[in-house]
């Protein structure tokens, strides 16, 4: 007979294969224990073709070819996998079933070296169906959670977390749903009669709004809402002159003014936020925030998403968006339409607010919050007792992602909304990174090759996509620790953060290395060895959870093998990475690791201001689809694309990845910031020109940029 077409199931504890023993042209599929040493057994039961079985990574299904089809054409089924019968079968032990939340996702014979096929297949478990996006607080988190903490036992690392557990529970507010209590009444002061509105119609509380019964008050209208002081040549801006808003409500447009010079869209983007714009009404002792978008907006939807950010929660002024129909309502009896109104304020040129007379409104907001547990894991690698009182190092990468795409930082196109984001790259590259280092210097450790000076902690990190609050739940428990200063820094020594390292171009993005005088030569020293190109970023403020450490005196650097068109949709799957690449940066880091943990010195620490001007991002509403690389290997020559979205604006201009872009709209680009500032000041609609290098020729094309919102 023939056997061939092997394949293990996750656990290893069997495996499946294909064989003729039944019949020259009659192939079944039969299982035997990875060991050998029990009579296989028979799982199909059709005559003719059946071969090539295949597992899915979680073991729930099996996937294999077959003719049983009606015209005898082979075809792939796909059936349900039942582990406890298989084992059974095969008179396994009940026991290594492991019938929990769940079972099986990597094999439990690994290999202590650092492998690229061992790095697919934690990212393959994490970035599965079963984990569904690993939102923070799910339970495809939770599991993703329990599939790490088996791996840092696997490992023979020591629990770092709660209560003698690997893990770390912590509370949050995720996110914001309608109460049954909403309600937006607008009255006739003169005849009494009134008029409802209905909530999610015609108006929609905005996310941080105040909660509560406020009684009718009268309104004002006070253009876009903005007061930003004069600096330098920049004017000052104030919509409330000779306005009072004391306990009244206040109509606001939502942005900014249309028809003004970039450079003065720059200046007011900062003032121009819906929160700004609140805190603003709030201190002047408004009743409450009415935003209308207006007929030049160009907004996809008229009414604001209920859309929760948890890193900055709620706030105590009412506030809600309008459709530019219920605005109309409001302000019809003053004789201007909303045109007219913001025609008159697009040009820049501040205009009186005025109250509207003869109408009150009053409002019921009833939202209602959500509250989750998400959830660190933490093991420890020892130094051993004499050491205990050195502060470690910290290897983290965060474990969790975006779901089916339930929070604003979803970029999923609308045919892809609900679906799941994998987070492949985002980041189950890093964990997976994370997982081989752990089990690398593990087994150093473990047979007398790494005389540790100080414990390594590895860390899976929760809602970092919802604004690093697992990384900063763990540096407020330690901060409880002692009452001395910086004792964070007294703690940890070094944290080496791992974000996204799944599609190495030509060279590794490290950021941070300006956070200590160490980090060059250690970089240098350690990238030769693993045959790894490595960018150094002097920005300590990475938009991960580094910056947690970071800004509690603790040296850190951050890894990320760059930007791309996939990032936080359902297209960031396990098939697009580079493995060989992952196991480089692993490999890479691993020494780094090793390296900060042998030496008695702990790295000193440099403080940095950040780099990134304020507000350079507030009023980015335009949206041209590409991708800049954040290595910055164009230097100050313009700014590189590593890719551009299809169908967006920029691609549906001609736009290349690989395309430098030198200017945009008549700005001159040399950086991300020069960049970041030229897309705030486009106006959505305008077609403007934008500069590219290509193939050392100058491109000029014509792109009009698209809204966000």
């Amino acid at each position: 007979a023939m056997s061939w077409a092997p394949f293990f199931y996750p656990s290893g504890e069997y495996l499946i294969f294909t064989t003729n023993k039944h019949g020259f042209g009659n192939f079944e599929l039969y299982l035997v224990d990875a060991a050998g040493q029990r009579e296989p057994v028979r799982v199909t039961c059709t005559d003719g073709w059946d071969g090539l079985p295949v597992f899915s990574p979680d073991g729930k299904q099996l996937s294999w070819s077959s003719k049983r089809s009606t015209n005898k054409q082979a075809q792939l089924f796909i059936a349900s996998w039942n582990h406890a019968a298989a084992l059974e079968a095969l008179g396994l032990s009940a026991s290594s079933a492991r019938e929990t939340t769940h079972d099986a996702a990597a094999p439990v014979q690994t290999t202590a070296a650092i492998s690229a096929d061992e790095l697919r297949r934690h990212v393959e478990t994490l970035a599965s169906d079963r984990m569904e996006g690993r939102l923070t607080g799910s339970p495809g988190e939770r599991l993703a959670a329990e599939y790490v903490a088996d791996r840092f036992k696997q490992y023979g690392l020591e629990p770092a977390g709660t209560d003698g557990s690997c893990f770390q529970d912590f509370e949050f507010t995720f996110g914001v749903s309608l109460g049954n209590g909403n309600a937006l009444t607008l009255r006739d002061t003169a005849d009494g009669s009134s008029k409802s509105f209905k909530v999610d119609e015609d108006w929609r509380p905005l996310a941080f709004s105040g909660t509560g019964e406020f009684e009718p008050a009268g309104v004002v209208f006070a253009g876009y809402g903005i007061v930003a002081p004069a600096s330098g040549d920049d004017e000052g801006y104030d919509s409330f002159v000779h306005l009072d808003v004391t306990d009244k409500w206040v109509v606001v447009f939502r942005f900014l003014p249309e028809n003004i010079t970039a450079e003065r869209r720059q200046y007011l983007a900062r003032y121009s936020t819906l929160r700004y714009k609140a805190m603003v009404l709030r201190d002047k002792g408004a009743r409450g925030m009415i935003v209308v978008s207006g007929p030049n907006a160009q907004v996809k939807s008229q009414l604001m998403k209920l859309a929760f950010d948890a890193a900055l929660g709620g706030g105590s002024l009412p506030a809600i968006s309008v459709s530019d129909a219920v605005a109309e309502q409001l302000l019809g009896r003053t004789g201007k339409s909303l045109k007219t109104l913001q025609d008159e304020l697009d040009t820049g040129k501040p205009a009186m607010g005025f109250e509207v007379r003869g109408i009150t409104l009053a409002s019921t907001i009833d939202l209602k919050s959500e509250t989750r547990v998400g959830r660190n894991v933490l093991g420890r690698l020892s130094a051993g007792p004499d050491h205990r009182e050195q502060p470690a190092v910290l290897v983290g990468a965060h474990l969790d992602h975006l779901g089916r795409g339930e929070t604003s930082s979803s970029l999923a196109r609308d045919d892809e909304q609900g679906q799941i984001h994998y987070g492949a790259d985002d980041n189950a590259s890093g964990v997976a990174s994370m997982l081989e280092i752990a089990e690398y210097l593990a087994d150093a450790s473990r047979n007398g090759h790494l005389p540790l000076e100080r414990d390594i902690i590895f860390a899976a990190w929760s809602g970092e996509e919802l604004g690093l609050l697992g990384s900063n739940h763990y540096c407020e428990e330690l901060d409880k620790l002692t009452p001395e200063e910086h004792n964070i820094a007294a703690r940890i020594a070094a944290c080496v953060n791992i974000d996204m390292v799944g599609r190495l171009r030509d060279k590794l993005l490290l950021s941070g290395v300006n956070s200590s005088s160490v980090w060059p030569r250690e970089v240098e020293r350690r990238a030769v060895p693993a045959g790894l190109a490595v960018a150094p970023v002097e920005d300590a403020y990475a938009p991960s959870d580094s910056t947690s450490f970071y800004t509690n005196g603790v040296p850190s650097v951050s890894a990320f093998t760059g930007a791309h068109a996939d990032y936080h949709t359902p297209r960031d799957t396990a098939d697009k990475l580079d493995y060989d690449g992952v196991r480089k940066v692993t490999h890479f880091l691993a020494l780094l690791t090793r390296s900060l943990g042998v030496h008695d010195a702990a790295p000193d620490y440099i403080k940095v201001e950040r780099k990134r001007p304020e507000g350079a991002r507030a009023g980015m509403r335009a949206y041209l689809g590409t991708v800049p690389d954040y290595t910055g290997a164009s230097g100050s020559d313009g700014v590189k694309l590593t890719d551009v979205t299809a169908g967006a604006p920029a691609a549906e201009a001609g736009v290349l990845a690989g395309d430098v872009v030198v200017e945009l709209a008549g700005t001159k680009i040399e950086n991300l910031y020069d960049y970041s500032y030229a897309i705030g000041a486009l106006k959505i609609g305008e077609e403007v020109s934008i500069v590219v290098m290509r193939d050392g020729k100058r491109v000029e094309l014509a792109v009009t940029p698209a809204s966000r919102d």
